[in-house]
């Protein structure tokens, strides 16, 4: 780790937490406050079941050199929706369009995780001139980066027997913990407030409904799978891959495909499960810093 990086972990940053109106949606994200006004943008974009609280400990690490953002999309953490919003990938992304341009934002790199892979790549697709780089972690794009629990759970219709029950345990507090136990080779490291904050959120009215429609939209994402391939090829991102091993969701194979079309992108592996930042932060935040500070046009931190 270089000198400038162990400086910049020494202090946490100070975090706002906003509201925007996006197409009747009233978003709610939270945006590290960084000590430089042209710090470089990192757009967090988060997995299931959780929200953007998940990178709270990310942004108090990395904020005060990065301007970090990261959103709640609709039926989760603290965004409020119309309740006769569709929820579908496509609309979450739309909804993704429609903050960053309320935000004026027109550079930033995307940090994508599980659900944030499929809402990023539409985002990219729809604006590929502002996208600087990706951060991918346990955000799949790839047919082997499908375990066989993920290839039947997007199988599901809601004509399949037994569908929504099998969707509706993930959605109970012993569902949404294993998400994060799954894989880790150290439970202890692991807090848990962040499953229990997500079975808050998922308790709300309305949101086992919106949880319910998106597992049914899944395979929509797997269809997509070959046009954003296509996007990287063509594309070449700077990409930094962070992957955890034991993911029961994304496997391992899955972090290694990305490297077929963007070959130059920097591959991490560690010995955890889904939510990787959970007990590998000391390792990730060092690597987010140091490519931040190498995408074009970005200065190095002092």
């Amino acid at each position: 780790m270089s000198v400038q990086t162990r400086s910049l972990l020494a202090l946490p940053a100070r975090t706002a937490h906003r509201r925007v109106r996006v197409d009747g949606v009233d978003v709610f994200y939270r945006e590290s406050l960084p000590d430089r006004a042209d710090a470089p943008v990192l757009l967090l974009l988060h997995g299931f079941p959780s929200a953007s609280h998940q990178f709270r400990r990310l942004i108090d690490t990395l904020g005060r050199h990065y301007r970090l953002i990261a959103p709640d999309y609709p039926g989760f953490g603290h965004t409020r929706a119309p309740e006769d919003f569709t929820y579908t990938f496509d609309r979450l992304a739309d909804v993704v369009d429609g903050f960053t341009d309320a935000l004026g934002l027109t550079q930033y790199a995307l940090y994508v995780f599980d659900f944030g892979a499929p809402i990023g790549f539409r985002h990219a697709l729809r604006h590929p001139d502002r996208i600087t780089g990706l951060v991918v972690q346990n955000g799949n794009a790839y047919e082997e980066g499908l375990s066989e629990a993920a290839r039947d759970f997007t199988a599901l219709t809601p004509d399949t027997p037994g569908a929504e029950e099998a969707v509706l345990g993930l959605l109970t507090l012993d569902g949404t913990r294993s998400q994060y136990e799954t894989g880790t080779a150290d439970p202890e490291l692991l807090a848990p407030e962040g499953w229990l904050l997500d079975q808050h959120f998922l308790e709300l009215p309305g949101r086992k409904r919106a949880q319910l429609a998106l597992a049914y939209d899944y395979k929509s994402n797997v269809a997509a799978y070959p046009t954003w391939q296509a996007w990287l090829r063509e594309h070449r991102p700077p990409t930094l891959i962070t992957w955890g091993t034991g993911d029961p969701f994304f496997p391992e194979p899955g972090a290694r495909a990305y490297l077929r079309d963007v070959p130059d992108a920097a591959l991490h592996l560690f010995p955890t499960g889904h939510f990787a930042l959970e007990d590998h932060l000391p390792e990730i935040a060092p690597l987010i810093a140091d490519f931040l500070d190498q995408l074009p046009g970005a200065e190095r931190v002092k």
